[in-house]
């Protein structure tokens, strides 16, 4: 077997296989050629090699969104490595563990006005769990080189093994991104036969904390008086808490829990549509009683970043006396009333604090159940009732929706979309939500779709899709991947909130309104594509959509720009009692 012949490009290749790092994604360059020749040379690594660095970034982090565990990011030296900052920051607040290795001049070079270079130590500090900054290793030649060097060499060596070891070990440990900084003497591209290297190895310290019964018996007593308890969950992995906890919660009549699409957990009790409860209440007359009805004595968090808008302005205004958040590593004090992080995890806080609590009699549960049911009559009247829009078109894909899919969506107008309609349950839902931004929308699901077992839908507007469209522009997208995209001409998104739509410049520099289509960026990357300006064209689009073919599709919605924004505003007038 061929190994590079530079030892730090060796040691980093032999520590991410230890450590179960099976995936890497390359973008091309000269400089990173020795991480390159070793990873695609090992036999136990999957490489996959695209171009642009911001498209391989969150490809990478759709690949360890799906698994689990590591996946590896590999660069040239200079402004490709800046390239990754989006997927990095939306890695760090969403928990994923993403594996950012880059190539770079000896230090001596830097700040001499050679290309290609630029200040890449601890560049990611502000978002990053930790920065790898390894010593450049001269190839020695043969065994009459000066003894100081060769201890030099070994000393640079150890070091080098020891801050891998430590970067790799906090992306397992600390589930987030990390950067390894390696900078190279040439020559960059010779190998060496059969002289694999044997680095020094520290395992990584996964241990979870758990609370004994004298640690939750205060907080268990709170919660048996409470006679009003919100649970709220946000993002979360398909499965991540086990169903006996769901229902208990379910079935607690002092209890309702609302739940984010991207939050995959069910129970048909839970309320699945925050929006289209609190919603309304702002567009009612009795706004303050009902808030007030609704209002908590304890609020329980779980789960990642929130989107709805409208629970956020209520917790805030209406805050409940006590907010606990359960998470292994962080709690953000969302509705600044923050006053209990539990650093466990889920399953484990419920299996110690379910058996000190009781049921509290309660009509808050009843309640709002009662009202969920008439908000769902309304919806079903609304729906059947406004001219075709991007509310319109959504309604028409949700149900066509086929069983055990990957579904992605898209940041702004789309998620929210999303938000109002009741999914299938055996779809696994995610969006990036860490840092909410277009900018990697469809290179996360094309990562998810070249890793998963399962097929993948992205969802997304024309803007997050035109942004990010060189996701398409590589060589592992499967036959099975799909594209919907409501196309309405521009930023929607901004057409629903705050602002003056007829300003002068509103059309150009918020909506950014334009007259594209994807179908060229189809025919560039070898995808079917079809389009569709009615419900009755996206049912007929749809059917045969989701089978198989011999290539991956796209399926463009287009909608009226301005008619979107009316639509989705009068909803919640309507919904109110």
């Amino acid at each position: 077997m061929k190994y590079p012949r530079i030892p730090v490009a060796r040691s980093i290749v032999a520590l991410c296989e230890a450590k179960n790092i099976q995936h890497v994604v390359i973008s091309p360059g000269s400089r990173n050629a020795p991480l390159t020749n070793g990873f695609a040379l090992n036999p136990n690594i999957s490489t996959y090699s695209v171009v642009d660095e911001r498209c391989a970034g969150f490809v990478a982090l759709g690949m360890a969104q799906q698994l689990g565990k590591p996946v590896a990011v590999v660069c040239t030296s200079g402004s490709a490595l800046l390239n990754y900052y989006p997927a990095i920051s939306e890695a760090f607040y969403s928990d994923i563990p993403l594996v950012v290795i880059s190539a770079d001049r000896p230090v001596e070079r830097i700040d001499i006005g050679d290309g290609q270079t630029i200040r890449q130590k601890n560049v990611f500090e502000n978002h990053i769990l930790y920065s790898a900054n390894l010593h450049s290793e001269l190839v020695l030649e043969n065994e009459a080189v000066d003894k100081k060097l060769q201890q030099k060499q070994f000393e640079s060596q150890k070091h080098n093994e020891r801050e891998i070891n430590l970067a790799l070990n906090k992306a397992i440990e600390g589930k987030g991104p990390v950067h390894i900084n390696v900078p190279f003497y040439e020559p960059l591209y010779d190998l060496v036969e059969d002289v694999e290297v044997i680095p020094i190895q520290i395992l990584p310290e996964v241990v979870e904390r758990t609370y004994s019964e004298n640690q939750l018996q205060a907080y268990a007593d709170l919660w048996n008086k409470a006679k009003r308890k919100m649970v709220i969950v946000g993002v979360a992995q398909p499965n991540a808490v086990e169903q006996q906890f769901l229902d208990r919660l379910a079935e607690d009549e002092s209890v309702i829990v609302f739940t984010e699409t991207t939050s995959n957990v069910h129970h048909p009790k839970f309320f699945t549509r925050i929006d289209t409860v609190i919603g309304p209440i702002e567009k009612d007359e009795n706004k303050e009683e009902m808030f007030e009805a609704l209002q908590p004595d304890i609020l329980l968090t779980f789960g990642g970043m929130i989107v709805s808008k409208k629970i956020k302005a209520f917790l805030r205004s209406y805050q409940p006396k006590h907010h606990w958040h359960i998470d292994t590593k962080k709690a953000y004090n969302t509705f600044f009333c923050l006053n209990k992080h539990f650093e466990t995890s889920v399953n484990s806080f419920f299996t110690h604090f379910f058996p000190l609590t009781k049921e509290v009699e309660s009509t808050y549960a009843q309640f709002w159940q009662e009202v969920r049911s008439r908000r769902q009559v309304r919806h079903d009247e609304y729906m059947d009732r406004i001219p075709y829009s991007d509310l319109k078109a959504m309604q028409a894909v949700v149900p066509r929706m086929p069983e055990g899919h990957i579904l992605h969506l898209a940041n702004s107008s789309t998620i929210r979309y999303a938000q109002l309609f009741k999914w299938k349950e055996s779809l696994s839902i995610y969006c990036n939500r860490g840092t909410s931004g277009i900018d990697g929308s469809i290179s996360t699901s094309v990562g998810a779709a070249m890793i998963s077992n399962e097929p993948v839908l992205m969802i997304t507007g024309d803007l997050s899709f035109f942004y990010d469209s060189n996701a398409l522009w590589n060589n592992y997208i499967p036959k099975n991947y799909r594209i919907i995209i409501l196309n309405n001409q521009g930023g929607g998104i901004f057409r629903i909130l705050p602002g003056d739509k007829n300003f002068e410049i509103f059309d150009t520099y918020f909506e950014t309104v334009h007259e594209l289509n994807a179908k060229p960026v189809c025919d560039l990357h070898g995808f079917e594509y079809a389009s569709a300006s009615s419900s009755q064209e996206i049912e007929m689009r749809l059917n045969g959509f989701f089978d198989a073919s011999e290539k991956p599709k796209v399926l463009e919605i287009f909608t009226p720009r301005k008619v979107n924004d009316e639509v989705l505003l009068e909803y919640f007038s309507f919904m109110k009692d």
